[in-house]
């Protein structure tokens, strides 16, 4: 069954049972109104018959007698009977009265009681007249009540009828409204395939649930669209970095092996393989760092480090790699609170991160100076990296995070273009972002800015107390 037959039925069946709730509580209420109505006429007309049997005076009584017959409603089949009360549990039995003996009972206890059969209603009820007390009983048909009650009941259930048809109608339209707009989605969302990424569902103006789905799958498009161009990219990139150096391996060795060669021929072309393997080994392990952070960029963070500390640490293995280096680690806007140094990371991905930062920053300024800049507050912690070198053209800055992208000043600068994104990811893994301002030829600032939860902050603050 779909959705807009089981919003139709579902509408139906909610109907039916609401109203078929309300006509019985009507027919309920409705019946207890005329029972009511009716007992108070019975009750009327008990004081009367009480009021001609206790009259000693002629003229009183003619007068009780003609209120009781032109001046009250008839009634149908009344009866009425008279029984004197002998004792507390005694009376007068009249064998024309075929009543239960509770129903005499209950009056003789509560003085007054009515009983109900075959729609024949008797009201019992005591007077006292000088000191001798008196059961007066009269009964009568209620044929009215009964005529109304049907007549309601017939309301009632075709009433009942009509308003179900009409809410399976209005149930119907109401499974249109709702499901149109998701169908409508459905049928676009089926047009859409990997080869056409760049179609997008049609903006709906109302700020309702179908306008966020709507939102939210256009989002979807936009991150899958950049997805599988990012994994096209680096796919034909890959193959590309990756095949040249294998292909001038191999060119090498077969030229080599064609005939004898000298010493020194032997060497250098070792010497070319050596630097062609060293190429696709260094090519081969950034890529496995790459992968390590996870297609998401997403990895679970493991350690909780002081972030200048990290950075004291990539300052001395820069300066075993490049002994020359001048870097310049600043600390001085630092907080004197070693608290709000604290981050969860995973420690040796981190240190790579921004360890490939700060390369790029002396390898493209051609180890010119390079100022590192730490300060932190309660909010966040925030590295700057300064490097007075190249610069990065505006129209290179949006494919920097590209896998393999390098830009045309960079490309005479040895390097596979993995660096940065690799450095992103692992930034963006822990809730960091990196932002690049840069001015080409004359320098370029990164920004890496770790920002801070109140959980994060107190699951640090906590393990600081634990250690």
């Amino acid at each position: 069954m779909d959705i807009r037959k089981k919003i139709t039925f579902t509408y139906v069946a909610l109907s039916t049972f609401s109203t078929l709730l309300l006509c019985v509580i009507v027919f309920v209420l409705f019946q207890e109104n005329n029972r009511y109505h009716f007992l108070k006429r019975l009750e009327d007309r008990a004081k009367i018959v009480a009021s001609i049997h206790f009259q000693n005076d002629p003229e009183k009584s003619k007068y009780y007698s003609n209120l009781k017959k032109n001046g009250l409603e008839e009634l149908i089949e009344e009866e009425e009977y008279v029984l004197k009360i002998n004792s507390a549990n005694s009376f007068d039995y009249n064998t024309k009265l075929n009543l239960p003996n509770k129903f005499y009972s209950n009056i003789l206890s509560t003085g007054k009681d009515y009983f109900e059969v075959n729609s024949k209603y008797y009201l019992g009820q005591i007077f006292t007249e000088n000191d001798q007390k008196y059961i007066v009983i009269v009964g009568a048909r209620d044929r009215r009540g009964k005529t109304t009650t049907v007549y309601i009941a017939k309301i009632l259930i075709f009433g009942g009828i009509g308003f179900i048809i009409l809410a399976f109608l209005f149930g119907r339209i109401l499974a249109i409204r709702v499901i149109n707009p998701v169908a409508r989605i459905t049928k676009e969302v089926n047009r859409i395939s990997a080869s056409n990424l760049h179609n997008r569902l049609p903006e709906v103006k109302n700020s309702d649930e179908i306008s966020d789905l709507t939102h939210t799958f256009n989002d979807m498009l936009d991150r899958l669209e950049t997805s599988f161009e990012i994994q096209a990219n680096f796919i034909n990139n890959a193959s590309h970095e990756l095949k040249t150096p294998i292909t001038t391996i191999i060119a090498e060795s077969e030229i080599m092996l064609l005939k004898e060669r000298t010493i020194s021929e032997y060497i250098q072309s070792l010497e070319n393989i050596y630097s062609q393997a060293s190429k696709l080994g260094n090519l081969t392990e950034s890529l496995l760092k790459l992968t390590q952070t996870g297609y998401d960029g997403k990895k679970q963070v493991q350690d909780i480090a002081r972030i200048d500390e990290l950075l004291m640490d990539v300052k001395s293995d820069l300066d075993k790699i490049y002994p020359d280096n001048r870097v310049s680690v600043k600390l001085n806007f630092a907080p004197k609170d070693s608290n709000l140094l604290l981050i969860p990371c995973n420690k040796p991905l981190l240190e790579l991160a921004i360890n490939n930062i700060i390369t790029n920053g002396v390898k493209y300024s051609d180890n010119n100076e390079v100022f590192v800049t730490l300060s932190a507050n309660n909010e966040w912690i925030k590295i700057a990296i300064n490097d007075i070198g190249i610069g990065i053209p505006p129209e290179d800055i949006p494919h920097l995070y590209e896998p393999f992208f390098r830009g045309k000043i960079a490309a005479k600068y040895i390097g596979y273009g993995l660096g940065l994104p690799l450095a992103s990811k692992i930034i963006r893994m822990h809730d960091g972002e990196i932002q690049v301002q840069s001015e080409q030829n004359k320098g370029t600032i990164v920004t890496i800015i770790f920002k801070k939860e109140s959980s994060k902050r107190a699951s640090i603050k906590n393990s600081n107390i634990e250690s």
